[in-house]
């Protein structure tokens, strides 16, 4: 046992056996948390460890999305198990993961997503996690990368899903992608989006933390923008 992890066993919910997979104990310390929700926790990186997947047949899918796809509709299971069927997929269970490990984690969880149609939502969210793991190590290159690819499929998902979906709005999913662009430092994209939520009269009651980041975002971004004033000779 780690520290901060332990190792259970669980169902595979597509070849049905029995695999072992980390959890995260929950007595981690947070230092500061960044515009787009990363946290930074004390000597711990726990974006290594959101995906899971079973050392067996190789499926992959964030905790939750591993324990629900055993109510997964009967014809993407096929999908997954016809795929997997004509694959070898080899990873090497271990309690401790490096970021080599959990990247392939995460493309493997999102390619088993996009195999089905599934959630452009949760897509982006692996996207934007494996973001924060890359920024924890200052892998910057590879952290702006996978900052694109959320905002690109979170952007898509607005357009083809109806939120909320689980505990975040669409006002949510706007401000993330003025947080991408905000760290990415295309700050007018990111007041375009910014700007949808401030505008929203419903927003500052409906979703008053997210409205009061939006603005607060915003508000950051025109003082940087904004010219001083010329000084008078």
């Amino acid at each position: 046992m780690g520290e901060f992890t332990f190792v259970v066993e669980k169902p595979c919910p597509i070849c049905e056996q029995t695999t072992r997979v980390t959890k995260i104990k929950s007595r981690m310390i947070a230092d500061k948390t960044d515009e787009d929700f990363c946290v930074h926790y004390k000597n711990f990186n726990p974006y290594l460890y959101r995906v899971w997947f079973c050392e067996h047949c190789g499926y992959a899918a964030d905790e939750k999305n591993f324990l629900d796809s055993r109510n997964m509709p009967a014809r993407k299971r096929k999908i997954i198990r016809d795929y997997l069927e004509q694959k070898k997929i080899s990873l090497e269970f271990t309690e401790e993961r490096t970021v080599p490990d959990a990247v392939a984690a995460y493309k493997l969880a999102i390619h088993y997503e996009e195999l089905i149609d599934g959630s452009l939502n949760t897509i982006a969210t692996h996207y934007l996690s494996m973001a924060w793991m890359y920024r924890l190590r200052g892998e910057t290159e590879k952290e702006h990368e996978a900052m694109r690819m959320a905002a690109k499929k979170y952007d898509l998902s607005l357009v083809k899903e109806r939120y909320p979906i689980g505990k975040m709005t669409d006002n949510a999913v706007l401000y993330l992608i003025g947080a991408i662009y905000y760290r990415l430092g295309e700050f007018e994209h990111a007041g375009q989006y910014l700007s949808r939520i401030i505008g929203d009269g419903r927003a500052r009651s409906e979703d008053a933390n997210i409205y009061k980041k939006a603005r607060d975002l915003w508000q950051d971004i025109k003082d940087m923008t904004e010219k001083p004033p010329a000084t008078k000779k």
